[in-house]
């Protein structure tokens, strides 16, 4: 399964990078977002256990955090449970209309012949959703903290 979601966001492209790698901040501004558990804390990884809802469904992972600074990505690696293995990446692409955010998921589920069954219920049902309203909300809230103001 290879999902990607992303958004046009038009704010500087380093006030988005800290907001996405600042998983602390989620569940204030990501009102999907249940909470955030921090396991291991690091200045470039952290083990977290995630919590969200869709659509009043609520669901958990634990996952490894790489932020790359050099590259201003953030890197997510699935521990646990039914999306074990799962890769996520947000990506930062500039634009001469804005900042592209991306956030990449690539997952094979270990039981091949439920696959397709899992592709369908994790990839369309759950992540296309969370991941279009993690960057919705997430482009509010940096636009609405950028100068708006023209010279």
């Amino acid at each position: 399964m290879h999902k990607t979601n992303s958004l046009l966001m038009r704010a500087p492209k380093m006030a988005i990078f800290k907001t996405a790698a600042n998983l602390e901040l989620w569940p204030e501004i990501l009102p999907h977002y249940r909470y955030i558990r921090f396991l291991e804390r690091g200045a470039d990884r952290n083990i977290v256990v995630m919590a969200a809802r869709r659509s009043g469904i609520p669901i958990s992972w634990t996952s490894e955090q790489i932020i790359d600074r050099e590259r201003l990505e953030i890197h997510f690696h699935h521990l646990k449970a039914w999306t074990k293995g799962m890769r996520v990446v947000w990506t930062l692409s500039d634009t001469p209309d804005g900042v592209l955010v991306a956030i990449s998921h690539d997952f094979r589920f270990r039981i091949r012949p439920l696959a397709p069954i899992i592709d369908l219920v994790i990839g369309d049902f759950f992540i296309h959703n969370i991941a279009n309203k993690t960057l919705r909300c997430m482009k509010a809230y940096v636009e609405a903290r950028t100068d708006k103001v023209a010279a």
